[in-house]
């Protein structure tokens, strides 16, 4: 909105308050977890706000109460006392070498050790200058000692790609955190940021009394905006959304939803948007993949290929928290690496089975992943996509006319990689979901219904298209199916009218040879 500034690159606490950066009020929640515990971590997503709470826990321990005027904070907190604060920014570096890695933790260090007066000794393990630090901090002071660590985990991000480099990284922050746990009557308070959780054993040592908030429901929405604070704090902000894109308010506010909703970090929490995606539309006024634009999950697709996984796997995945919720050190499974990236999210609780379902958050993220993949299916025919989306606005958006767009479809097929092809109809139905995806699409595979499932439900303002997919058999076939199951019947309340799609590829030349698109009167 016109006149609000949107903290769009600002990630510290501090300057968002005095710069008059909107903000939302976690400081309640902030207020509740570091007087219930004393050890915390917390994983998100990139772009969540990890880093703004810790710059805020880092204000509230230093006494700045001029910060908290008007938030929950200042009517919690009565002492304001001010308390040593080590924070640690680990993003700051990157780490392709343990040569990147010893800079870094040696210029993070030696702040602290000139801020205590401290002689510099590089030559001594890290574990010893961190001790030097606290003990320094908590002599000089008299109080007790604040650790902030924030993305512990870059360094193991970062070498993802060499396990033997992250055994070398592992170990020496292992190194690094070990005096956590040694100097605990030093210290206040230690919060732990990451995207990843990796295990205690091989980052954290001995420290076994760490609390891990980030599946709790009380601080689900401790980064990110829930549907509450979106329509309590930004409403006429959304009118102007709503004005400059000609919608109304209920459009423009059901369109953020579908575009930026559907984060779920417990099984029973809040709803939260992505906060850098919203305010990049809120200030903008356009609807765009903000988030999903900052950061190409390569080592993601590659995982997923060379596990066989597609679009398919991920778009409605049954599990206990054991598995998508476990350490990523070692990525066998790519479902945990996933979620705990922000890809995948919690869309279902069973609390009596305690088991989740998983999927793609939102349009945002579906449709970016779907275009990565597009681009591993596709390498050498980008210039398909533009085609492929202008093909789909025309024919199905402004005309609903599948049977003009097909044979676009079919020319995609036509280039596509030999080598990539699986001679089966679930190969053919992973990359047409992945296309339709990649277009925005409101596309949902294997739809379950009385009799069976069926193959894909494309859903327009006017119709609903329901189809079957076969291979080295004909498109009759398919639609016969479709007829015999009564799969239309599953759509019977809604009123868009219902398109029956039949097609087929063929075995010889690898793409849709036939076709039949029906109407249902």
């Amino acid at each position: 909105m016109k006149g609000r500034n949107y903290p769009l690159g600002i990630q510290t606490f501090e300057n968002i308050i005095r710069g008059n950066y909107v903000y939302v009020d976690k400081t309640a929640l902030a207020y509740q977890m570091v007087h219930e515990n004393k050890y915390c971590f917390l994983n998100r997503p990139r772009r969540f706000g990890k880093s703004l709470l810790v710059t805020l826990l880092q204000a509230y321990f230093e006494g700045k109460q001029e910060l908290f005027k008007g938030l929950a904070m200042q009517q919690l907190e009565h002492e304001w006392l001010s308390y040593p604060v080590i924070h640690l920014d680990i993003s700051k570096g990157k780490f392709y070498d343990m040569a990147s890695l010893h800079a870094t933790l040696d210029s993070l260090l030696a702040d602290y050790e000139a801020r205590y007066s401290l002689h510099v000794e590089y030559e001594k393990a890290y574990n010893v200058r961190l001790q030097n630090i606290i003990k320094a901090a908590y002599a000089q002071t008299g109080r007790e000692v604040v650790v902030l660590i924030d993305e512990y985990d870059a360094p193991m991000h970062d070498s993802m790609k060499s396990p033997d480099l992250q055994e070398q990284i592992r170990n020496a922050m292992r190194n690094l955190f070990s005096p956590l746990k040694g100097e605990e009557r030093h210290l206040r308070f230690v919060f732990l940021t990451g995207i990843s959780k990796f295990s205690q054993l091989s980052i954290f040592s001995e420290l076994n009394n760490i609390t891990n908030i980030s599946m709790l429901d009380k601080y689900s929405d401790i980064c990110g905006i829930s549907r509450n604070e979106l329509v309590s704090i930004f409403k006429a902000d959304i009118r102007e959304l709503a004005n400059e894109n000609e919608m109304t308010y209920d459009e423009a506010l059901s369109e953020l939803q579908h575009h930026y909703d559907g984060y779920h970090f417990s099984g029973r929490g809040e709803d939260v948007y992505n906060p850098y995606s919203l305010f990049n539309t809120l200030a903008s006024n356009e609807f765009d993949d903000y988030w999903f634009s900052t950061g190409t999950p390569t080592f993601l697709i590659d995982l997923l290929q060379e596990k066989h996984l597609d679009m398919l796997d991920l778009d409605d995945i049954t599990a206990t928290a054991d598995r998508f919720d476990t350490p990523t050190e070692k990525i066998i499974d790519p479902v945990p690496v996933l979620y705990q990236s922000g890809y995948l999210t919690i869309k279902a609780y069973n609390r009596r089975s305690k088991i989740f379902k998983l999927g793609f958050p939102n349009t945002e993220v579906k449709t970016g992943f779907s275009n990565s993949l597009f681009r591993y299916y596709a390498p050498d025919n980008l210039g398909e996509k533009d085609a492929l989306y202008a093909a789909y606005y025309e024919c199905l958006v402004e005309h609903d006319d599948m049977e003009a767009f097909i044979p676009h479809l079919q020319t995609f097929y036509k280039k596509f990689p030999y080598t990539l092809v699986n001679n089966n109809e679930r190969h053919y139905q992973a990359v047409m979901y992945t296309i339709f995806a990649m277009l925005g699409a409101d596309i949902t595979p294997e739809q379950p219904t009385s009799d069976g499932r069926i193959d894909m439900v494309l859903k327009t303002d006017d119709c609903i298209y329901i189809f079957e997919l076969k291979y080295g058999k004909d498109a009759e076939t398919a639609i016969a199916q479709i007829e015999n199951k009564k799969y239309a019947a599953a759509f019977a309340d809604d009123k868009r009218g219902k398109v029956l799609v039949g097609i087929n590829f063929s075995e010889d030349s690898r793409t849709i040879d036939d076709w039949v698109v029906k109407r249902l009167e």
